[in-house]
C-alpha cells in the first residue's frame, strides 16, 4: 500500500555514492530493501525498528546476494547510538511514534556524520488522506473511535509540519526543505473492493482491535460499509485512494 512513498523518499536521499544509510522503524522492510536496490555499489544499508517480530519478517526477505550490505537490527532509536555513524537518514511514517520525540530527535542527530542528509516521511492533515478516514468512518458506524491525538503517537502528529520541523531543530537537524508528496495508494497492493476492506481492517490494528470488542455482527458491517465506499474508488480493477505526505529533508546543522 505505502510502495508509492518510496520513490520520492528515496530520491531525497541523494543516493550519489557508496554510503552507509540507516533506516529508522524499518518495520517488515520494504523501504529499507528499496534504498539498498538504488544505493550505489559499496553501500551498507542498515534497518532498525523495536520490534521483534518485525525485524525478523524483515530479515527473512534479504537474499543471499544482499547479504553483507542489508541488515536488520532490534534497536530503540532514542537511545542506541551506532559507531561509525551513518551519511543518511531516512524513516517512511516512523518518526511519528516516538513516546519521547525530543529525546529520540536528538539521538538520532547523533547518529548523522557531519554533512550527512535526512528525509522523513511524514502523513498531512486527515482530510489529504481518506485512505484512512475511510477506514475509520467504517468502523465509527458500529463501535466508538476516539479522536486522533494531534500531540501523541499517531498517523496525524505531523500534520501541522512546523511542529516536526521545531522539534529537529532542536535537536540540531535543519530540515531544508519540505516537499509536498500528493499520490495514491493502492489499498492492499492492489485488490479488488472486498479484499482490500478486508486488508485495511486488518492492517489498521487500532480498528481491528475495535471490531473485535464489537463482536462479529459489527465486524461484517463495517466491512460491508468499508467495501462499499472503496467501490467508488476502482481503477482499472484496483481500489485507489488519494494521499499527501510531508516529506522533510535537511542535515545536521552547522
Amino acid at each position: 500500500t505505502l510502495a508509492p512513498i518510496d520513490a520520492p523518499l528515496v530520491d531525497a536521499l541523494r543516493l550519489d555514492a557508496p554510503l552507509r544509510v540507516a533506516d529508522v522503524a524499518c518495520g517488515g522492510g520494504g523501504t529499507t530493501l528499496r534504498i539498498a536496490a538504488r544505493a550505489p555499489v559499496g553501500s551498507v544499508v542498515d534497518g532498525f525498528d523495536s520490534s521483534p517480530h518485525l525485524v525478523e519478517s524483515a530479515r527473512a526477505r534479504v537474499g543471499s546476494s544482499e547479504a553483507g550490505r542489508i541488515s536488520f537490527n532490534l534497536a530503540d532509536v532514542s537511545k542506541a547510538l551506532p559507531e561509525p555513524p551513518y551519511d543518511r537518514l531516512a524513516s517512511r511514517f516512523g518518526t511519528m511514534f516516538f513516546d519521547d520525540p525530543p529525546a529520540a530527535f536528538a539521538n538520532l542527530s547523533r547518529w548523522l556524520v557531519p554533512g550527512g542528509r535526512f528525509a522523513f516521511a511524514v502523513w498531512a492533515t486527515q482530510s489529504d488522506n481518506p485512505w484512512i478516514e475511510t477506514v475509520r468512518d467504517a468502523v465509527a458506524r458500529v463501535a466508538p473511535v476516539p479522536a486522533f491525538d494531534p500531540d501523541g503517537p499517531g498517523p496525524f502528529r505531523y500534520a501541522d509540519v512546523t511542529k516536526l520541523t521545531s522539534l529537529l531543530a532542536a535537536a540540531g537537524l535543519e530540515a531544508e526543505d519540505v516537499v509536498d508528496v500528493r499520490t495514491t495508494l493502492p489499498i492492499g497492493g492492489g485488490l479488488a473492493p472486498n479484499q482490500a476492506a478486508q486488508f485495511a481492517l486488518a492492517a489498521m490494528s487500532s480498528f481491528g482491535e475495535l471490531l473485535a470488542s464489537a463482536g462479529e455482527a459489527a465486524a461484517t458491517e463495517a466491512h460491508r460499509a468499508l467495501s462499499e465506499r472503496y467501490a467508488a474508488h476502482l481503477v482499472d480493477g484496483v481500489v485507489r485512494l488519494p494521499a499527501r505526505v510531508h516529506l522533510v529533508v535537511g542535515s545536521p546543522a552547522r
